[in-house]
C-alpha cells in the first residue's frame, strides 16, 4: 500500500526537491528502504555506516515517534503519514558585559 513520507526542507535536495514522496510499504523500515533505494543520495543522511538511523534523525508516524512504537517494524496503514525530522542544533549565545 502507498504511504506518504514528508521530506524536510534540508533533505529535499536529495529527493528532487519533492516535499513528500509516496512509497509502497507495510512497515516504517520498508518505507525508508523504499525511499532510500529510490533516492540513493538520501541514504547517507538518514543512516550511519552500520545501517542504523542516525541519532539526530527522528521519524514519526502520524506525530508518534517510532522510538516509542515498534521502531522500524512499526506497521503502517494506508492513511499513515511518515515524517522525517532531523534534529537541528546551532545558534550562538551573545554575552553582554555592561559596565
Amino acid at each position: 500500500m502507498p504511504v506518504k513520507v514528508v521530506i524536510p526542507t534540508p533533505l529535499r535536495q536529495y529527493t528532487g526537491k519533492k516535499d513528500s514522496v509516496e512509497v509502497e510499504a507495510k512497515t516504517v523500515g520498508e518505507a525508508l528502504a523504499g525511499l532510500t533505494s529510490r533516492f540513493s543520495d538520501l541514504r547517507k543522511h538518514l543512516y550511519n555506516d552500520e545501517g542504523k538511523l542516525r541519532s539526530f534523525v527522528n521519524v514519526y508516524v502520524n506525530d508518534e515517534d517510532i522510538r516509542f512504537l515498534q521502531k522500524d517494524q512499526t506497521p503502517l496503514s494506508e492513511t499513515d503519514v511518515i515524517s522525517i525530522v532531523p534534529s537541528i542544533a546551532g545558534g550562538s549565545m551573545t554575552c553582554c558585559i555592561c559596565s
